[in-house]
């Protein structure tokens, strides 16, 4: 792969944070747990990029290297849906009941029940042996980078009464996770922790997209999708992201240091890290990078 620019990134200190854990569920209605898109089997595509739109499946839980701890979705009826990275246009083309899964205790995806007789195909994920749901069909995007949302909110809070440029989703009480077809160009937000030099995998980085929804990642060491001790943000859109750390076990927060080797210190252990994503063109691979030092 070619080498990637590195873009600035706006850190801020964020000093009204919800107390509870960035992993659980808030007050404001986000959801704990985490969505995101592999293949068939559950397992992590390279850079979220995909050969096909059949190609690409929605699956649940704690999160792709989350430790044993860590949240996984709650036990409820789930709606997904596909859109244009800003949100603006839905792209699946079924009805919504026909894009519903459920998920029990265990808080991986196990039932497309309440979708039959339209529910979506289904494998296993090889690992927890929850469900992995195919988001196909959808249309084409209108993003010339190939990018996509997927969108995952309980069945009840759909609202359609009042819907929004989202369609029935209400962003703050989604989760959301980008992916490309048939993409050329790599950008992404990547979150590396550090303790005296030394990488920290299995910590959470708080997503929040360009519409207001969010997701959780945790740093991981996966070359063979090229995430090398990185909570991994794929296929970010242009606009402005904000990626959240605080403090969590492993990790007392000391400082954040931006790319231009900015070092920001609030004693709070909490911070808000502002992300504006740049308009890219085909083959200009990004790496929009924030550092978290760990004492």
């Amino acid at each position: 792969m070619k080498p990637r620019h590195l873009a600035l990134a706006a850190v801020l200190p964020l000093a009204l944070l919800a107390a509870a854990p960035m992993s659980s569920a808030a007050g404001g209605g986000q959801l704990s747990g985490a969505i995101f898109t592999t293949d068939v089997t559950g397992a992590p595509v390279n850079l979220n990029h995909y050969l096909l739109k059949t190609d690409v499946y929605l699956n649940g839980g704690p999160g792709i290297n989350a430790p044993a701890s860590a949240a996984g979705l709650p036990a409820d009826t789930y709606t997904f849906q596909v859109t244009s990275p800003n949100g603006r246009s839905v792209l699946s083309t079924d009805a919504l009941a026909c894009r519903q899964f459920t998920v029990d205790s265990s808080g991986v995806i196990q039932s497309v029940a309440p979708s039959v007789p339209c529910a979506h195909a289904t494998g296993t994920d090889a690992e927890d042996k929850g469900i992995t749901v195919q988001l196909a069909p959808f249309a084409d995007t209108p993003n010339p980078g190939g990018v996509y949302k997927a969108w995952v909110t309980p069945t009840s809070r759909l609202d359609c009464k009042n819907a929004s440029k989202t369609g029935c989703f209400v962003p703050r009480y989604s989760k959301t996770d980008n992916f490309k077809v048939k993409a050329n160009a790599i950008v992404e937000i990547d979150t590396r922790f550090w303790q005296n030099g030394t990488a920290l995998l299995g910590l959470a980085a708080n997503w929040t997209d360009t519409v207001g929804a969010s997701n959780v990642k945790f740093s991981e060491w996966n070359p063979a999708v090229l995430a090398y001790n990185e909570a991994h943000v794929e296929a970010a859109e242009e606009g402005t992201h904000t990626i959240s750390v605080a403090n969590q076990p492993g990790c007392t927060i000391d400082s954040v240091v931006g790319p231009d080797g900015s070092v920001y210190r609030n004693g709070s252990g909490r911070y808000s890290i502002s992300v504006t994503v740049a308009p890219w063109n085909a083959g200009d691979d990004t790496t929009y990078r924030v550092e978290v030092n760990c004492t």
